[in-house]
């Protein structure tokens, strides 16, 4: 019988995690033709996450727990958990339940048939309009800066083959953009299309600047276009301004006695140049943040705590009912 991972991380969700256990032990249920296990990984989560997870892992040995020591981030801790896991597949499914693990078995279709990779993408969302389509856009204007083939709408959710997570585990990326990485193995992909709920309990733990460490990570990762775009500014702005200091010089030569330079054009300028400088030297230290990153090599996670890594995955005998 082969085994499936499911990896979960979560961070402060207490009000989801058993949920979210069950309804995955429910969708597994019939398919007794399989093994799983539940990887949960936890960020060190201040509320009942932890407790909760160690209860469930007490109950059932297919569900694995591993504690970390601080909260590594939402890129960092989901793709450990995908590299200590031992299924012939991996699937990465959110604690907050609006990636559906009902979807489970439409994703473990194809690759029973022999796909390595099946990813979810998301076609319709009933979170808020406005990040919906500020997500799109970002998608389009990535896979647009980007020098691989990026998939829209794909944020992670998907099933993984073995063979593509030995792949992950040598590219050795301390910070990975994981979606780019799947982009980059150039595998063609089966796509389930699926809409993403709304979350049920609990708040969202993404905040402003997790999303934008995302997306900057995304363009650093895989497009060198803002730095050309820094240099082709620089020598557009360069000769625009000297072909305003001509006109200004056949200006003054013509009105000599009439024309007067003022304050604001010099103003303006100073404080256009100064902007756009800025503005370059923030893309400039964005790339070498993330060279940084690279050569620091850091390890992706610190572990505090491992539970039922010791003990085989056992086939599911039935499940209960969410009360």
């Amino acid at each position: 019988m082969k085994l499936i991972s499911i990896i979960t991380p979560c961070y402060n969700e207490e009000e989801n995690v058993e949920l979210c256990y069950r309804r995955v032990k429910d969708v597994f249920a019939p398919m007794t033709q399989y093994r799983y296990e539940h990887i949960f990984i936890d960020n060190a989560s201040h509320d009942k996450t932890a407790e909760i997870l160690r209860r469930l892992a007490a109950e059932d040995k297919n569900v694995k727990v591993i504690l970390n020591s601080r909260n590594y981030g939402h890129i960092r801790s989901p793709y450990h958990a995908m590299l200590q896991s031992h299924g012939d597949a991996v699937m990465i499914l959110s604690a907050d339940l609006q990636e559906p693990p009902e979807l489970i078995p439409q994703f473990v279709e194809p690759w029973a048939a022999g796909h390595k990779i099946v990813l979810g993408v998301k076609v319709q969302s009933d979170e808020s309009p406005v990040m919906f389509a500020i997500r799109k856009f970002y998608y389009r204007l990535v896979k647009r800066l980007s020098e691989i083939e990026l998939i829209n709408n794909y944020h992670g959710f998907g099933l993984y083959d073995r063979s593509i997570v030995e792949m992950l585990r040598q590219m050795d990326d301390p910070y990975p953009y994981f979606r780019g990485q799947i982009a980059e193995l150039g595998f063609d992909p089966v796509k389930i299309e699926y809409g993403q709920p709304q979350r049920e309990r609990g708040i969202t733990k993404n905040n402003f600047y997790s999303l934008y460490d995302m997306a900057m990570l995304g363009i650093t990762s895989h497009s060198k276009v803002p730095l050309r775009l820094a240099t082709f500014t620089g020598f557009c702005v360069g000769l625009l301004s000297l072909l305003v200091a001509f006109g200004y010089f056949i200006y003054k030569l013509v009105f000599w006695n009439n024309f007067q330079v003022g304050m604001a054009p010099l103003v303006i300028g100073i404080f256009f140049l100064s902007a756009v400088q800025l503005f370059f030297i923030g893309i400039l230290g964005e790339y070498i943040g993330a060279i940084h990153t690279q050569v620091l090599h850091r390890p992706l996670v610190v572990e505090k705590e491992r539970i039922n890594f010791d003990e085989p995955s056992t086939p599911v005998q039935g499940a209960r009912d969410i009360h």
